[in-house]
């Protein structure tokens, strides 16, 4: 268990600077929608695990999780900016978590939706890349948005 306290941090780094570079973030979907799961850290008031969805930000790496409950799914491209705007946004309105780059074991790091846009928000501006966004005239609006709530 200490490796994988070591290694879900660096996933979730890998992550990070893999959607920024590509723009692409990877879901697993099939005719019910996309996979989820409950989280294995956190749980609601009731103490019922929260549930999530996963992404990737490889196709190989979701298809290697494309097993056992999820084995009709299938790798599914999202566009950065679609994820930001609506994923993340929708996720947190829904008081869903999000799981990246987990492995087959179904270990990852699981993230508040608003957590990781700000994440996401401060890859892009370290490598100095623009990102076009349909909601917002630029990245900083939505971290401006993001931070007041």
């Amino acid at each position: 268990m200490i490796q994988d306290s070591l290694i879900i941090p660096q996933r979730h780094e890998r992550f990070i600077k893999k959607i920024c570079e590509t723009d692409i973030v990877i879901g697993l979907e099939s005719e019910e929608g996309f996979a989820t799961s409950s989280s294995n850290d956190y749980e609601d008031e009731d103490e019922n695990p929260i549930q999530m969805i996963c992404f990737w930000s490889e196709k190989a790496l979701a298809k290697a999780c494309a097993k056992d409950g999820w084995a009709n799914y299938t790798p599914t491209e999202i566009p950065l900016s679609e994820f930001l705007e609506n994923w993340c946004v929708g996720m947190n309105n829904d008081g869903l978590l999000i799981g990246t780059n987990f492995d087959q074991n179904m270990f990852g790091h699981e993230v508040e939706p608003f957590d990781l846009i700000l994440e996401i928000i401060a890859e892009l501006k370290s490598s100095g890349k623009n990102l076009d966004l349909q909601k917002f005239e630029k990245i900083e609006d939505l971290e401006t948005q993001v931070k007041e709530l």
